[in-house]
């Protein structure tokens, strides 16, 4: 076998490393409640208080972009075969959060940031197990989305920002669903939690996926043109 029929295109590798390290730090920015201005705006408006949303939403909004993107430049099949590994480091930082959380903290370290670390990185099952389902379904179906909306092989491969878009939209609705449905159905009434989410995530899909998808796809071009 040639060589260069195992490398690795420098696009996929750094995107792939890239998407790695957003499965990983999402979960760690969702303990972070943001505003973000004029969107909270927008809940008095529907009969709902201020919008807030985790800070996690950003890294999950990365990798709906990575993985398009990677749709893009490799086609679907690769695509899906990332979201799939997406679950070794997604999984194993979970397992290492819980190995680190029933370590006892060293007796000199400051009560205040080891109470802090706890609250932090603690979880309910239905969280960790929440996360897992609705990462793998929703990214899954971002590909999809994205893909069917390209057509088949060799169809049109125009309009990257209303494509990827909507599958983002589509896929940041079904996300929330699963997510707070599995987390918190039954601990608290979740319709607002719900309502006020999607509102937020869509708008945020509509708003910065269309730049960053031709940003990342761009980058990624020029990653391989630069190998080649």
């Amino acid at each position: 076998m040639n060589q260069n029929d195992l490398r690795i295109p420098r696009s996929l590798f750094a995107l792939s490393i890239f998407y790695g390290g957003m499965v990983c730090i999402a979960g760690v920015l969702g303990n972070k409640q943001v505003t973000l201005g004029p969107l909270s705006a927008v809940g008095p408006m529907l009969g709902l208080g201020p919008l807030a949303i985790e800070a996690g939403i950003f890294a999950f909004l990365m990798l709906v972009v990575v993985s398009s993107a990677i749709a893009e430049l490799h086609g679907p099949v690769i695509a899906n075969r990332l979201v799939r590994f997406g679950f070794v480091p997604l999984i194993a930082s979970i397992v290492l959060s819980l190995i680190v959380l029933a370590i006892p903290a060293a007796p000199d370290m400051d009560p205040a940031r080891a109470q802090a670390f706890e609250l932090m990185m603690g979880a309910t099952p239905r969280i960790w197990v929440g996360g897992i389902i609705s990462y793998g379904i929703s990214q899954t179906l971002n590909v999809y989305v994205f893909s069917a909306l390209k057509g088949r092989e060799g169809g049109s491969g125009g309009l990257l920002w209303l494509r990827a878009g909507l599958a983002s939209i589509l896929s940041q609705i079904v996300d929330t669903l699963l997510f707070v449905s599995i987390a918190f159905l039954g601990v608290f009434p979740i319709r607002e939690l719900l309502i006020g989410q999607m509102v937020v995530k869509v708008l945020l899909s509509a708003l910065l996926v269309p730049p960053l998808i031709y940003a990342v796809v761009g980058i990624g071009r020029w990653l391989d043109r630069a190998e080649g």
